[in-house]
Order: C-alpha cells, then sequence, then structure tokens
C-alpha cells in the first residue's frame, strides 16, 4: 500500500480527541457545562485584553485553544501499559515523562502520552495522562492476590482495536477507512461501563484500601476519568463553577496566579457518584469521573523547577486547610520570591524561551553581534515563551485525591521506580526537559544562522 494514502497519525489524534470529547458529554452533561463556560470565560478574557488576544493570535495559538485538552486514564497491569503505547503510537502519541504519585500518597505511576514536535503539538495538542496501578504497594497479601486475579481475567481492548493496531505498525499507517474504524474501535477502551466485575463486598474491600484501586480494578475497563479544557483565566473559570451547578474542588492546583504564568495550573469540579451495578444483583454507587479545567504557561528549565519545587514545599504548610482566596494570597506571598517577568526569567535562565527574527531583524545587518539579549535589545530578535506540555505530580495528586474522597495513604510514599515502570510499558519515557531545551537550543541556532553566524549554541 503506498504511504500516500496513509491518514497522518496528527489527523488520527484530531479525530480520536474529538470523539473522545462527545463521548464524555453524553456521558457525563456536566462536562458539557464545562466546556461552555470555559468557552465564555475564554471569550471574554480575549474581548478584554486585547494584547493578549494580538499575542495569541501572531502565534496562531487562537485556533488550537479550543482543542487544548487532556484525559486521564488509570491500568492496572503491565500488559494493558503496554499496549496502550501501541494504541498511542498510531495516534503519534509518545510517552513524555515519569510521574511518581505515590510521593503524594497515591498508589500509582505514571507518564504523558503526547505529540512532541511543534508541527503536531499545532495540529492538536491532545495528550493522555496515564498511570498504572502499584499493586506491590498494597500491603495486604490476601486484597493483592486478589485484584491481580482480577485484572488478569479482563481484556480492556477490542480485538478490533488489537488488529487495527497490529496492521498500523505492519503497513506504517492506516487508511481513512481504517483509521475511523480504529478511533472507532479504541473508544471502547475508554468508554463507561455501569456494570461491575466484582461483587459488592469485594469493591468494597478494594475501596477502603484506596479508592483509586476500586476504580482500577473493578470494571470492564480504564474508563475516560476526565477531560480537561484550556482556559485563560482559571480563578475566573473557578468562580463561576458553582453558579453553572458545579461542586468545584476547593483549591486551584499549581502556582499561584502570576503576571507570567507558569507551568500548569488545575482546578475541577468533583466526581459524580453514578448507579453502578456489581455482580449477585447488588446496587450502589461509584465515584470517579469528574471534568477539570487547565491553565498553562511557561515551561521551566531544571533551574526553575528547583526553585519552583522549594517554594511549593515552603508553602504546604502556610496554605494548610484555607479556603481557595486564602489558599492563593498566602501562595502568592511565598511565590514572591520567583520572577514575574519574561526578561528576568529568560536573563536569569529559569523558563524555555523560543527566539526568532522580527521584520527588522530579517533584513538588518546585525554584524558581528551573536550576544541574543543584545539582538533582543535592538529590535532584531524576539523571544516567546515555549508553552509548558507535560504535568506535575502534586497537582496530579491534589486532583486524585480530591476527586477520591481525599484518600492518602503514607505507606505509599518514597516508593518512585521508573526502572519498574519503563519495563512495564515497554519502552523508555522522554525526559520532558530535553524536549524544551531542543527546541529552545534549535531556535536559538536558527536565529544566528538567518544572521550569518555559524557559530554552535550549546545550552
Amino acid at each position: 500500500m503506498s504511504n500516500t494514502s496513509f491518514v497522518s497519525s496528527d489527523e488520527i489524534r484530531d479525530r480520536f480527541s474529538k470523539a473522545m470529547s462527545a463521548m464524555y458529554q453524553a456521558e457525563v452533561p456536566q462536562y458539557e457545562t464545562l466546556l461552555e463556560l470555559v468557552e465564555e470565560v475564554n471569550r471574554e478574557t480575549l474581548e478584554r485584553d486585547t494584547e493578549l488576544a494580538e499575542r495569541l493570535s501572531a502565534h496562531d495559538e487562537l485556533n488550537r485553544l479550543g482543542v487544548e485538552r487532556h484525559g486521564a486514564i488509570r491500568v492496572g497491569t503491565s500488559e494493558e501499559l503496554a499496549m496502550l503505547r501501541r494504541l498511542f503510537a498510531v495516534m503519534g502519541m509518545h510517552p513524555v515523562g515519569y510521574y511518581d504519585l505515590s510521593e503524594a500518597g497515591v498508589p500509582v505511576h505514571s507518564t504523558a502520552f503526547r505529540p512532541i514536535d511543534d508541527a503536531a503539538l499545532a495540529r492538536n495538542p491532545f495528550r493522555v495522562f496515564t498511570s498504572l496501578l502499584r499493586l506491590e504497594l498494597i500491603e495486604n497479601p490476601t486484597l493483592r492476590e486478589r485484584a491481580a486475579s482480577i485484572l488478569a481475567e479482563r481484556d480492556i481492548f477490542t480485538a478490533g482495536a488489537r488488529e487495527l493496531i497490529a496492521l498500523g505498525e505492519s503497513q506504517g499507517g492506516l487508511n481513512d477507512e481504517q483509521a475511523d474504524r480504529f478511533v472507532a474501535e479504541a473508544l471502547e477502551t475508554f468508554r463507561w461501563h455501569r456494570n461491575a466485575t466484582v461483587d459488592l463486598a469485594t469493591y468494597e474491600a478494594l475501596n477502603a484500601e484506596h479508592r483509586l484501586i476500586a476504580d482500577v480494578v473493578c470494571f470492564r475497563g480504564p474508563h475516560i476519568n476526565h477531560l480537561t479544557p484550556r482556559t485563560l483565566n482559571i480563578d475566573e473559570a473557578q468562580k463561576r463553577m458553582p453558579a453553572a451547578g458545579m461542586n468545584a474542588k476547593e483549591v486551584i492546583e499549581g502556582p499561584p496566579r502570576r503576571n507570567c504564568p507558569i507551568l500548569l495550573r488545575q482546578t475541577s469540579f468533583k466526581a459524580l457518584e453514578e448507579p453502578t451495578q456489581f455482580k449477585g444483583e447488588r446496587q450502589g454507587t461509584h465515584t470517579a469521573r469528574f471534568g477539570e479545567i487547565e491553565q498553562r504557561g511557561v515551561a521551566l528549565t531544571a533551574k526553575g523547577r528547583t526553585l519552583y519545587d522549594r517554594l511549593l514545599t515552603a508553602s504546604r504548610e502556610k496554605t494548610q486547610g484555607l479556603a481557595n482566596d486564602a489558599h492563593q494570597q498566602a501562595l502568592a506571598e511565598v511565590f514572591a520570591e520567583f520572577p514575574d517577568d519574561e526578561a528576568t526569567l529568560r536573563r536569569e535562565e529559569l523558563a524555555f524561551f523560543e527566539y526568532r527574527l522580527t521584520g527588522a531583524g530579517q533584513t538588518a545587518d546585525a554584524g558581528h553581534e551573536t550576544d541574543l539579549e543584545a539582538l533582543i535589545a535592538q529590535g532584531l530578535v524576539t523571544a516567546r515563551p515555549i508553552t509548558y506540555e507535560d504535568f506535575l505530580p502534586v497537582s496530579a495528586a491534589g486532583i486524585f485525591q480530591s476527586n477520591l474522597g481525599g484518600t492518602q495513604n503514607d505507606a505509599y510514599t518514597g516508593h518512585a521506580n521508573k526502572g519498574a515502570f519503563e519495563a512495564a510499558l515497554g519502552a523508555a519515557v522522554t525526559n520532558e526537559l530535553a524536549l524544551y531545551a531542543e527546541r529552545e537550543a534549535a531556535s536559538k541556532a536558527r536565529v544566528l544562522r538567518a544572521l550569518g553566524h555559524t557559530i554552535a549554541v550549546n545550552d
């Protein structure tokens, strides 16, 4: 089959993310309300802040604003994780980053499947935060073995999905009809099933150990547990959620509101209590699925992340138990130490930037000048923040705990095991900081080459 007949992986990812959104809106109607609220907040923000609107337009960000959303899924076995890697690869999504959520008392470790090159991110940046259950962290051996035996009996993928994944791998892609069938078959893995695969007593035992364990183990598949639109003003969205009928989580996760947003801020409406049919004809409920909102800022360098992590740790005691407004104020006071203007972030190498020639720079003679800050001062080069495309383990755990009844078990903490995760995955995860560093370095090299310089740029 000719490669020209294949649908691009970016197009398949775009189809899949739209199908996933439509399915989740039908399954969780409150998510549709959340999308409407975020669209309203974004529209009003752009109307008030014309400079922001012009900047997003100039950087071709407005079109992707409406599709900037991620999902999250939790699986129970290494076999499930490895097949998910193959499924996401069909859509041009690769495992980026390793997240140890056990450090926050949640018995999983995770990665994010996402596109990694600029063109793919511009086409559709959809990503799926994917967690693997840490069965070895369950202290009760009887319960641990019971969970393992339940998971061993299920197959979360349809025969059609397996067939099309293998076909795509063998022929190097999928044609239009195959791509549509792949999306339909893959979607079944993420669909909600109200019938549990266990009796109520087993569910309650696993739920008592940790609600996330029950969510992963007790159902036919790892239903998508949330989707996430991107907002330009998460504080305003948080304020409006109750009036729209949503039970918002208590505080916004991540850094405080800033003039120059950094990393990722997240909030959500709390997980819904949904009727569930257990084996033995017992009726009950399960709480797991919710709607999230994210606001993304600039990606931080290793130096910037070290400062962020230190300040976040310092803020925990000051913000403990505070309502959102007071929490954000206390957080902002601690983070006052973190520079809040682009020039300082750039000069102190706290954040990643992409460098481009200005209109003047494209025609000017820069002579022998190679210092980018000097070229920026001369108006020949511009630097714009590189958007953070990844996640924060403490924030992810905070979202999980909020939507799982605040459950935490300190016995899970301090058990990072990237090697075991990669062995289960069947591949190494990409270092997210390396991706941002490569993008920044490449942009510097392009600018200097365009100005007639051939020096190497090493950062």
